[in-house]
């Protein structure tokens, strides 16, 4: 009890209100209501209306206490060059910083690693695409050979299709490729290869090439012409173009040496 009395004893220490600075009001009046709440007309368990009450009853102190300061010649405004030391230290302030930009840049890898992922999936569905063309020309390719060897189709058109893309890309842009009919290495191996089918026995002859005689020449045939030896020949004179025999041969190679 003695030491409670000296503290209340202290509390009543007749000071100046600028050196105590304490207001006790209640809370100022709500604007939409026109009346002052009172702590009966707050409900404790409602957050909003109890963080309203000391709102408003610090705004009743803020305009009691504000004129009475002004009054007394107290400044109540910050000057210009008010220089306030943060509560938290430069170390503190440094971590937070490099925190934020280690974050910052655990967003930027994350967000370049999700484009990458959809890149190299639209890049894994481009290359299927491609795939799935090129075989399903390759197929129509085979069905067209098989049905010209077959005789259903006497068309050469896949012969003379343009290059897929990709090769298409290596060799140039495609209105460089577009050219008519095939180019010059695909002519000559037409010419010389043919066209597929069967090669064997072509050059045998038919029954038509055995009756046909309009192109046999009888001194050409059996080596009558003018100036050749033979029977028909005249003065029965060797050939110019006659080898010589084996003895002339070897003397005209012991004259060279």
């Amino acid at each position: 009890q003695d030491g409670l009395k000296q503290c209340l004893a202290e509390f009543r220490q007749q000071l100046a209100w600028v050196e105590r600075l304490d207001v006790t009001l209640g809370p100022v009046a709500d604007p939409v209501s026109q009346n002052a709440s009172t702590s009966d007309a707050v409900d404790p368990e409602n957050d909003f209306q109890r963080e309203m009450s000391f709102y408003r009853q610090a705004q009743a102190a803020v305009l009691d206490a504000l004129p009475r300061l002004r009054k007394l010649q107290v400044p109540t405004r910050r000057p210009d060059d008010y220089f306030a030391e943060m509560a938290k230290s430069d170390q503190q302030m440094q971590k937070i910083r490099q925190k934020l930009k280690s974050k910052q840049e655990a967003m930027e890898r994350s967000e370049k690693a999700k484009q990458l992922r959809a890149m190299r999936k639209y890049g894994k569905k481009v290359q299927v695409e491609v795939l799935q063309r090129r075989q399903k020309e390759k197929k129509n390719m085979l069905n067209a050979v098989k049905k010209y060897q077959k005789g259903l189709s006497d068309k050469l058109d896949f012969l003379d299709e343009e290059p897929t893309s990709s090769e298409g890309n290596k060799k140039g842009n495609a209105s460089q490729r577009t050219k008519k009919g095939p180019n010059a290495k695909r002519r000559y191996k037409n010419q010389k290869f043919g066209f597929g089918g069967k090669k064997k026995g072509s050059k045998w002859n038919t029954k038509e090439s055995f009756n046909d005689v309009s192109s046999f020449q009888s001194k050409v045939a059996h080596n009558k012409g003018p100036g050749k030896g033979g029977r028909g020949g005249k003065g029965g004179k060797k050939a110019l173009n006659k080898r010589p025999g084996k003895r002339a041969r070897q003397k005209m190679k012991n004259r060279a040496r």
